[in-house]
């Protein structure tokens, strides 16, 4: 991890609504990611997480605040600019049938990423290198893709789709907002291990939203726990989950089952 910080919020805020029917989604937050660090937010629904990462990519406005990016406010404020912003911060969503236009087959998709990163004018073979080596990474293979929809993939296939399209892009930043909730348990350690292969071949910077208390210690230098729209503590891995002082970071750690530990199922209504 280095010491530049390639991404600073300050007093970031989010309001829904207007007047009596205002929601506080996100109250006021302050942090500073560094370039290479993987760093996790956590929080259970409803915490302002979601809210906070689509704010850091310009999917949704700021009310209040100041985002930072390299050092200088970020400017978004027409399409190219965005454009611009955009080829230095991508996302991988939860559900990734959402993140790709049904409409558009695999191979043009691959190919919207080659062109975004300037590469419009290259060969034809050399792009289907490319693509195909995209692919490769993410264990799949491109031939067997090219020419089919989206909704013709699983579930898995499309969430390595989307690190493929990654790779392909190689942004400063990476925001994974709960990437391995719709796949089982081996397809969800590939997925891991090969955003983690990304971040240390390219020095990438990780943002993982996720609710998993545990995912966040296993993968992460850095942890801001979030509670009703604030941080309620943040530190390394470490400090955060081993020496926890916030009463909601205990309470999620709480309900993370051990299974060294007899589980307490007296709430647990039966009946006969």
């Amino acid at each position: 991890m280095s010491e530049e910080i390639i991404l600073q919020g300050k007093n970031i805020t989010k309001i829904f609504g207007f007047g009596k029917k205002q929601t506080l989604a996100v109250d006021n937050v302050d942090f500073e990611f560094h370039k290479a660090e993987i760093i996790s937010i956590v929080g259970e629904s409803g915490s302002g997480k979601t809210t906070l990462a689509k704010m850091i990519l310009g999917l949704l406005p700021i009310t209040t605040g100041e985002l930072y990016y390299h050092g200088s406010l970020r400017d978004i404020s027409s399409h190219k600019k965005k454009e611009e912003y955009w080829k230095g911060i991508q996302a991988v969503f939860q559900d990734p049938f959402s993140s790709f236009n049904v409409f558009n087959k695999i191979d043009h998709l691959l190919l919207d990423c080659i062109n975004m990163k300037g590469g419009k004018k290259l060969p034809k073979e050399e792009k289907n290198a490319m693509m195909t080596e995209a692919c490769s990474f993410v264990n799949l293979k491109y031939e067997e893709l090219a020419g089919k929809y989206p909704f013709e993939l699983s579930g898995g296939q499309m969430q390595r789709m989307m690190i493929a399209r990654v790779f392909l892009l190689h942004p400063n930043i990476l925001i994974a907002d709960e990437p391995t909730s719709m796949v089982d348990a081996c397809s969800r350690a590939t997925i891991l291990d090969m955003l983690l292969k990304l971040r240390s071949e390219t020095g990438m910077t990780v943002i993982f939203i996720t609710h998993d208390i545990g995912l966040a210690y296993y993968v992460s230098d850095s942890v801001y726990i979030m509670e009703h729209g604030k941080f309620v503590e943040h530190g390394t891995a470490d400090e955060v989950i081993l020496h926890s002082k916030a009463p909601y970071t205990k309470h999620l750690i709480s309900d993370v089952p051990k299974i060294y530990e007899k589980w307490d199922m007296s709430d647990v209504k039966t009946s006969l």
